[in-house]
């Protein structure tokens, strides 16, 4: 007897993605939620995100599952303190108490609130996919019977050296108590099962300063959103620079950049626009070098006035002093804007030879670089071909979601959850309130 074989039948997956907070525009978790959602979604699978405030932007497809925490950092009122009748819980007022006490609750606190919320629908998913926030409740899903896998773009241990870096020490004690989640990160990393990251540098800055095997560490590299970002076809606006800061931290070097922008505009007509909210400290520095008429800030971009933005460029600028990725590099590059970076961190890697890498934090040879690539037409089109090119052959997020997808089914086909009564109830371990 002849037997016919028999197809296999890949059941789509039930998806919870996980993401403290969700911030929509200028790269960041609310970017990769955003997209990562919407590709597995196309792929069949059933994604729910749930996320804290700000709330990602979602595309048809996924699901929002709100997570409400108290807000405490919210753009127009930072570090607010909340009224009594918004303390719902033990985990609110643990929020605020750490807040007031100079932390940073939010990992921890959303790590509560989703184990809380999944506790409930066990039956719902198939895998729990938690995206950089690492809180010590995430050792509670796979004792719930529910695989677990972590995406880490970069350990803020590197924000946290070069943030401490030069501060007088009470500065630095007050800085140091803020990063205190970081410790607990790093305890949840060694212990959460598969890691995801994006870059080979962001996987060796894991392994060494969160003390994880190599083999727990995948790279799966980001995408860019290509029906977005593109060249625009109309002429470039001439002498435009453009930068974006999800974060104005002096991770993001735009002190650097504003320093070698006011020795190129002693000589060229150049003009620069931030894609961000800046500091006290960035916006004094810009009235010192007297570039208040030369630099424009633009928060809050709508998706396709930012993908504008870009496009009309004539010079991108990543001036980070490290990057575990750059998702704003790769949209410089999708749009076809030449792109000056640093050899910072993953920024090499990203870019390749599509873009003119200069020495993270030298305001000198950024300022010549730029002017380089203003004064020479040619050249700004050789890279610009050059980034569209490396884009098409490398960064696109249905390959993204495909290969995520791929790991969350090795995670459960080889673990199906620790079924660790302690960790179920949430008995998370305890050095004092930020770990």
């Amino acid at each position: 007897m002849v037997r016919c074989p028999v197809a296999t039948v890949t059941r789509p997956l039930r998806v919870a993605l996980l993401s403290y907070r969700s911030k929509p525009h200028s790269g960041g978790q609310g970017v990769y939620v955003r997209h990562l959602s919407r590709e597995l979604a196309a792929l069949g699978h059933h994604v729910e995100v749930l996320s804290g405030q700000p709330y990602p932007v979602l595309d048809p497809g996924p699901v929002l599952r709100e997570v409400p925490s108290l807000d405490l950092y919210r753009d127009k009122d930072p570090f607010r303190t909340p009224a009594l009748a918004e303390i719902r819980d033990w985990s609110d007022a643990l929020e605020t108490a750490m807040m007031w006490s100079g932390a940073f609750p939010e990992p921890l606190t959303f790590s509560i609130r989703a184990l809380r919320a999944l506790r409930s629908r066990v039956a719902d998913f198939d895998i729990v996919h938690d995206n950089q926030g690492l809180g010590y409740g995430m050792l509670g899903v796979r004792g719930l019977g529910l695989p677990l896998v972590t995406s880490i773009h970069h350990p803020i241990t590197v924000d946290r050296r070069l943030d401490l870096a030069g501060l007088s020490w009470p500065r630095r004690l007050a800085k140091g108590r803020w990063y205190g989640f970081v410790r607990m990160q790093g305890r949840v990393a060694r212990r959460a099962g598969p890691l995801i990251t994006v870059s080979e540098s962001s996987k060796a800055d894991i392994c060494r300063d969160f003390r994880v095997p190599p083999s727990a560490v995948r790279i799966v590299p980001l995408g860019v959103d290509t029906r977005r970002f593109r060249p625009c076809g109309d002429p470039r606006v001439r002498g435009r620079i453009v930068a974006v800061t999800s974060a104005d931290s002096p991770l993001k070097g735009l002190g650097v950049l504003l320093r070698a922008l006011a020795k190129v505009a002693t000589e060229r007509d150049v003009h620069l626009v931030v894609v961000g909210t800046p500091a006290d400290a960035t916006r004094a520095l810009v009235a010192q070098l007297s570039l208040v008429e030369r630099v424009t800030f633009s928060p809050g971009l709508s998706d396709d006035d930012y993908a504008a933005l870009l496009a009309s460029a004539e010079i991108g600028v990543v001036p980070s002093l490290y990057e575990g990725f750059s998702l704003p590099a790769v949209e410089h590059m999708a749009s076809g804007t030449p792109l000056v970076a640093t050899r910072a961190g993953a920024l090499p890697e990203v870019t390749g030879d599509a873009a003119l890498l200069v020495a993270p934090g030298d305001p000198e040879e950024l300022a010549a670089t730029l002017r380089r690539l203003h004064d020479s037409p040619a050249e700004r089109a050789a890279f610009s071909d050059l980034a569209l090119r490396r884009v098409s052959e490398r960064f696109a997020w249905p390959a993204v979601a495909a290969a995520t997808a791929a790991i969350y089914r090795d995670a459960i086909d080889h673990g199906s959850g620790l079924r660790n009564p302690a960790l179920a109830r949430g008995t998370f371990p305890h050095n004092g309130a930020t770990c």
